[in-house]
This record gives C-alpha cells, sequence and structure tokens, in this order.
C-alpha cells in the first residue's frame, strides 16, 4: 500500500499539471495576441501618419498646381494682351511710316517745286543784269534807266517823243528811241513790254492814248509779234512822261511755276 503512494499523487497531480501547462500555453498565447495587437495597431498609427502627411502634401501640391494653372493662365492673358499691343504698335507704325513717307514725298515734290521756281527767278535776275548791259549799250550811258519790282525801267519824256505835252503821234527822234527799245526787246524775246504813259494833271486818257502809241509802234512798225506788248496811263504825281518796263513774260513765268506745281 504505501509502495503505491507515490503513484497515485502522480496520478492525482497529472491533470493538474495538464491544466496548469494548459494555461500557461494560452496565458503565453494571448501575451503574444497582445504584443502582436500592439505592434498591429502601431503600424496602424504609423500608417495613418504617414496617411495624414501624404494627404496635406497632396493638398499641398495641389494647391500649387492651381496657383500655377493661375500664374499660367494670367500669363497667357498677358502674352495676348502683349501680342495684340504690338500688333497695334506694328499697325500704328505702319500708318505712321506711310504717313511719314507721304510727307516726305510731298515735301520732296514742294522742294522740287521750289527749286525749279528759284531757278527760274535766278535766271530772270541773270537776265535783268545783261538787260541793263544791253539798254545801256543801245540806248547811251545817258539812258533814264532804272530796276524797279523785277523790271528794267526805261523813261523818256513827252517831247523827246511826241514833241509837246498833248502831242500824240511820235516825232522822228521819238521813233528812233522807240527803235532802239525795240532792238533791246530783240535781243531779249523772253521778255514782255509794258508802255505806261504818265500824266501829272490827272489826264490819264490822253497818257494811256500816248502809251498805246508807243506800243504801236513797238508792235507794228518795228514788228514784234512774239513779244507780248501792253499799255496803259496812269497817274504820275509830279512827273510825266512816257516808262517802258521791260519785265519777265508773266504768262510764261506763271505757265512754268503752274507746270511746276503741276509736277
Amino acid at each position: 500500500m504505501k509502495r503505491n503512494a507515490p503513484i497515485r499523487v502522480l496520478l492525482l497531480l497529472a491533470p493538474c499539471m495538464f491544466l496548469l501547462g494548459t494555461f500557461t500555453t494560452q496565458a503565453q498565447r494571448r501575451a503574444d495576441l497582445i504584443q502582436q495587437i500592439d505592434t498591429l495597431q502601431a503600424k496602424v498609427r504609423s500608417l495613418q501618419t504617414s496617411l495624414s502627411e501624404s494627404q496635406a502634401r497632396e493638398k499641398a501640391s495641389l494647391a500649387k498646381a492651381a496657383s500655377y494653372e493661375t500664374q499660367v493662365n494670367e500669363l497667357k492673358d498677358a502674352n495676348a494682351t502683349l501680342l495684340q499691343n504690338l500688333g497695334n504698335f506694328a499697325d500704328v507704325s505702319n500708318k505712321n511710316s506711310q504717313a511719314l513717307n507721304q510727307a516726305l514725298a510731298s515735301l520732296n515734290s514742294r522742294e522740287r517745286q521750289l527749286k525749279g521756281i528759284q531757278e527760274t527767278m535766278g535766271k530772270h535776275d541773270s537776265t535783268i543784269i545783261a538787260l541793263l548791259t544791253d539798254a545801256k549799250r543801245l540806248l547811251g550811258e545817258s539812258a533814264r534807266l532804272k530796276v524797279a519790282s523785277g523790271s528794267l525801267v526805261i523813261s523818256a519824256g513827252l517831247t523827246e517823243l511826241f514833241g509837246s505835252d498833248t502831242a500824240k503821234q511820235l516825232t522822228e527822234g521819238g521813233g528812233a528811241w522807240v527803235a532802239r527799245v525795240a532792238e533791246l526787246a530783240r535781243l531779249h524775246p523772253e521778255m514782255g513790254l509794258t508802255v505806261e504813259g504818265l500824266s501829272m494833271v490827272g489826264d490819264l486818257d490822253l497818257a494811256a492814248e500816248q502809251a498805246t502809241a508807243v506800243m504801236n509802234a513797238l508792235n507794228t512798225s518795228l514788228a514784234l509779234p512774239a513779244t507780248p506788248v501792253f499799255s496803259r496811263g496812269r497817274d504820275g504825281n509830279f512827273s510825266e512822261g512816257v516808262d517802258i518796263l521791260v519785265h519777265p513774260n508773266y504768262r510764261q513765268f506763271y505757265q512754268t511755276v503752274r507746270q511746276e506745281l503741276k509736277n
């Protein structure tokens, strides 16, 4: 009986030991599970943190992208406006260039016209000098000559031409004087002649008739068809006589000027 006592004790303790081992194993497993849960929760928290940070970065990136898109659109608008302004500026510049070219062309044309007129007037000045020289040679150094308003004025008294203040027919000496004037006119066919009868008593009709007599002598008797000759009477203030104005052919001069302006 005593020999079997340890065996009985072992048999009695065996279930307890089994239960204790089972409990210990379960406790170990539970501890392991808790540790795994803690580890997983830590990972979840880490992942959530990473997710939050990623979402924050995504929002920041989206905000930057929106800002960049806005800036790009603004730059596009500014570029379009700049291109439009450049186009408008180019149009205005082209118009201004065309207007400037037209103005320069007009100025050049006017300059050519003025140059032509100046050349004509300069030629006339040279002609007056030559005319004065020829007049002194043909009419003598004592001839009454003067240059006024671009014309050579040749003066003679009524007695010298007509023999008296009221006569209307040229004397022989008067005819000779007119002949010398006609010779001067033939040397300068480009010039015109105007005969003025001067009266200091206001008798313009008589002065005009005397001027006409000189004009007829120049035109008819001395045959000057190519030279225009005109006559008129005017108040000579305190002088009387006949003035023959040798001047440019104004009609031809005006035609020249008109042609210059037209060109």
